[in-house]
């Protein structure tokens, strides 16, 4: 098992943190863990020059705390308070509650499936909800509830409804849209900010509407790519947590382009949850910090 797999599996704590940037922080942060035995087996700092800003994730080993979890927790917050921080603590090992919207391709799906199955991504897909039936044979096989939601016309405002209903119900935790074809109202995007993770390609606005790669294709693009990220009301405009990029040859054909192309959604879809999954992200205005494993 890969370091980093076992690492997660065993039991410990997450910390991600924010404050304004100021002397001492990461000495202050070591010594709360130490002063309880606590064992720091990752470190990841960021200090923002322009902004101001201190950013940090930690992984900390519990099992020879000489307090409490819950304990070592609380107490945090004195020091936590005096960094006048935001902060936020995970217990490990844990497995995100996961929604996965679909409409007809299925590609992104199969990744996170493939990607779930061999332990990678921490999730439980606790259904898979698409708006086209296409995917339902997939869930059926993986033996994940298939919520089909018809959404044409007028059922488009009904049907978010019951998305929401089922996301509530369920108690989702994270919501992905792998290829699911429909723009999310306003409402749904602020009630569950920082919790959905889109995927598209990136020749967006250039390439818009339909055939993107055939276009691309006519204006001879020498990259194609593809941007995870989180969604906000803005469209398409959320924080950043992942690109890829192919490099497009003089041969290649628009088939090509979208083959390449469904490559780039499938790293940077599976990259993105697992960086936020493993709680590797901090959201900071219009932009994601990302620590990467």
């Amino acid at each position: 098992m890969p370091a980093q797999s076992l690492r997660m599996s065993r039991p410990g704590l997450i910390l991600k943190l924010r404050c304004h940037d100021q002397p001492g922080i990461v000495a202050k942060i070591a010594n709360y863990v130490a002063g309880h035995r606590g064992n720091l087996v990752e470190f990841n700092q960021f200090s923002d020059p322009l902004g101001g800003k201190f950013f940090a994730r930690l992984e900390i080993e519990t099992h020879d705390l000489d307090v409490d979890v819950q304990d070592f927790i609380d107490g945090f917050g004195t020091l936590g308070r005096s960094l006048h921080a935001d902060w936020h603590f995970r217990r490990l090992p844990y497995r995100m509650r996961t929604a996965v919207l679909v409409t007809k391709t299925d590609h992104c799906l199969n990744e996170i499936l493939w990607r779930t199955e061999l332990g990678e991504l921490p999730i439980e897909i606790t259904s898979i909800i698409g708006n086209r039936d296409n995917c339902r044979p997939i869930a059926e096989h993986s033996n994940i509830p298939f919520h089909q939601i018809d959404m044409d016309g007028g059922q488009r405002g009904p049907g978010f409804v019951e998305i929401r209903r089922l996301i509530e119900s369920q108690n989702v935790e994270l919501i992905v849209l792998a290829r699911f074809m429909q723009i999310l109202p306003d409402d749904f995007c602020r009630d569950f900010g920082g919790r959905i993770i889109n995927i598209h390609h990136s020749f967006l606005p250039a390439f818009i509407g339909a055939n993107p790669y055939q276009q691309a294709y006519e204006r001879g693009v020498k990259l194609i790519g593809a941007t995870c990220h989180y969604v906000t009301a803005d469209l398409d405009a959320g924080p950043i947590i992942e690109q890829d990029v192919e490099r497009v040859q003089h041969f290649h054909a628009p088939t090509d382009l979208v083959r390449l192309g469904r490559n780039c959604e499938r790293i940077a879809i599976a990259k993105g949850i697992r960086y936020h999954v493993h709680d590797r992200t901090i959201i900071d205005g219009h932009r994601a910090i990302v620590f990467p494993d």
